[in-house]
């Protein structure tokens, strides 16, 4: 396949692909209510055909073999058209989501609240999970597994192979049509069971049925063929082929609860199966560069057989078998065919020959379901920029940098350079932004270390992991008070930055003591973290706490102002290198009448 060119902004290409979409929809509505009524003429034909044929018991079974041949195929190709018309509706709705999270409504989306942990290294900290976080902003991901992991890559705090994670990322953010035809199609998994499960269960499954079932079949096929054949041609009685019938389903019966236990788990795995093999498929044809999207892709496609087109033969086989439940197919084609028994036989032979790969091929379609999601960012913030990764004294120095939640006609981007071992102190009014830095520096190296591109004119970043502390709170079901837990979470950060290099983010320490025992813990605990060679922001209302920087090399002084004009509050949000000296609270008690 060849590669995309996508030279559009974002909302151009998802208007146009939307009202291609909406107008292809039209037209396999149109088709869909032509072939529901060419099924009910053949139908009613048919019926009538075999009607006036009675007493004529040839005809009368031929035309009733050639109606049924002829509507399952109209129900096949009514089944093609139904499907084409789901997916279309699908990439209807991706496009208009796309258009609708672009202009910052996307509070109706997924909001991975389940992934909200009391006590981890930053997520909860930061907004990362739960309703307005930047998972809900994130999120495109079409299947459960392709959720979970990308969660997981949010909260690892791995920070390895970053270049190849940035150039996954471009390449597939280059492929928005090849993108979407993929989530669209994974959208159409249907399944209550995890594809995990599906795995389990292939893995630990045990044969029931006996090999030469297949075998059987084919003979006994052809036996009933013959039978057919001779009747319809006067040489044979018509009872010799109902004892053929017979002798069909009396087999068919021995086998019916074995069967019967396989079909129960397969036909929940078979929407699954059904579009899998589509998303192999999808992943087969498209030739990728990057190493991290070809070392996921190559498994696939290094085989002797398509991965597609083995997983393809599977669907096909228990869609075929949940077909059993129809009383014309499963009595007839049991009776004459050994149908169950055939089947049932070469679905397990498939398990017994491929269940170790399809956790490999689960894997790949897990994998750019996720990143996807990471592309399609990408892709809708072409403003964004990919931080240089390097190597050097610089831990972070950004240009222009945001939170990439706010509106970017209202967010005031800042420059910001740390190096390594340094340490800010931040200090500003009530609501100057300081909190809202805090969220910007922990994102950028979240999503930098995701290889995603940052919300920055452009960023240098050499590698580390996070960890903060900026929400702490009490539990009553432990009897332990707010200040012992801001306690047991700062010895977490000592305990950790002892074993790893991790930047540490700091909102107001030690606000569950008196603020003169506060200003004290606080200035030590800064000063523990110096001796440790730590890297971080620490943001304070406590003035006190900036004389560090004039007796410590590695801490330094930066703040957030406001200021009182007629009568006004007016802030500026920007990133400034000394200490505040406006502080707003009195201001705003008198300006909400909450005091005189």
């Amino acid at each position: 396949m060849k590669k995309e060119k996508d030279t559009q902004q974002p909302a151009a290409f998802y208007t146009q692909e939307l009202e291609a979409y909406r107008a292809r929809l039209v037209r396999l509505k149109r088709q869909l209510n032509l072939s529901s009524l060419l099924r009910l003429t053949v139908f009613v034909t048919g019926a009538i055909a075999v009607y006036l044929a009675l007493g004529h018991i040839k005809l009368m079974l031929g035309l009733l073999i050639g109606t049924i041949a002829i509507f399952l195929w109209l129900i096949t190709r009514h089944s093609k058209i139904s499907y084409q018309k789901k997916l279309v509706q699908a990439l209807i709705d991706i496009n208009e989501t796309e258009l609708a999270v672009g202009q910052r409504q996307f509070n109706h989306l997924p909001d991975g609240a389940q992934f909200v942990q009391e006590q981890d290294y930053f997520s909860r900290d930061i907004d990362l999970f739960g309703q307005g976080s930047f998972f809900q902003y994130l999120n495109r991901t079409a299947l459960d597994s392709g959720r979970d992991y990308l969660a997981s890559m949010l909260v690892s705090n791995e920070i390895d192979a970053i270049p190849d994670k940035q150039q996954a990322i471009q390449e597939l953010a280059h492929l928005p049509h090849w993108r979407q035809q993929f989530s669209g199609v994974a959208q159409l998994v249907t399944t209550t069971t995890a594809a995990t499960t599906v795995v389990d269960w292939l893995k630990d499954y045990q044969k029931t049925l006996p090999s030469s079932g297949i075998l059987w079949s084919r003979l006994f096929t052809g036996l009933s063929l013959t039978a057919l054949t001779l009747y319809f041609l006067d040489v044979i009685a018509g009872y010799y082929v109902f004892g053929v019938f017979g002798l069909g389903l009396v087999i068919s019966g021995r086998y019916l609860k074995r069967v019967g236990s396989l079909a129960t788990y397969t036909t929940q795995a078979q929407s699954t199966f059904d579009q899998y093999y589509k998303l192999l498929e999808a992943i087969e044809n498209q030739e990728f560069e990057s190493v991290l999207l070809s070392r996921k892709r190559n498994p696939i496609c290094n085989t002797t057989q398509s991965a597609s087109g083995v997983l393809r033969k599977f669907s096909r086989l228990l869609d075929r078998l949940d077909q059993r439940n129809n009383i014309l197919i499963g009595f007839i084609a049991n009776g004459f065919f050994l149908r169950d028994l055939g089947l049932g036989v070469a679905i397990e032979r498939w398990i017994v020959a491929y269940k170790d790969e399809v956790a490999v091929w689960f894997d790949a379609i897990t994998f750019f379901d996720a990143y996807n999601s990471l592309a399609n960012y990408s892709f809708n913030h072409p403003s964004h920029s990919f931080p240089t990764i390097t190597d050097t004294a610089v831990t972070i120095e950004a240009k222009a940098a945001a939170h990439p939640l706010l509106h970017p006609e209202q967010a005031v981007p800042n420059d910001f350079k740390i190096l390594k071992e340094e340490f800010f102190i931040i200090t500003g009014a009530n609501m100057a932004g300081k909190s809202t830095f805090l969220r910007t520096v922990a994102l950028q190296i979240v999503m930098g270390n995701m290889g995603l591109p940052v919300c920055a004119a452009s960023a240098s970043y050499t590698p580390i992991k996070l960890i903060s502390s900026m929400r702490t709170t009490d539990s009553l079901t432990d009897d332990e008070s707010y200040f012992f837990s801001e306690l047991k979470r700062l010895k977490f950060i000592v305990s950790q930055i002892q074993q790893d290099r991790y930047f540490i983010i700091l909102d107001e320490i030690l606000k569950g003591t008196n603020s003169t025992d506060k200003a004290i813990g606080s200035r030590k605990f800064i000063d523990k973290l110096v001796t440790l060679k730590a890297t971080g922001i620490i943001a304070t209302h406590d003035l006190s706490l900036c004389t560090a920087a004039q007796e410590l090399d590695q801490v330094f002084n930066y703040y957030f102002d406001a200021r009182i004009e007629d009568d006004e509050l007016y802030f500026d949000y920007t990133f400034k290198p000394g200490i505040c000296q406006n502080m707003n609270a009195s201001f705003l008690l008198k300006k909400m009448n909450i005091v005189e």
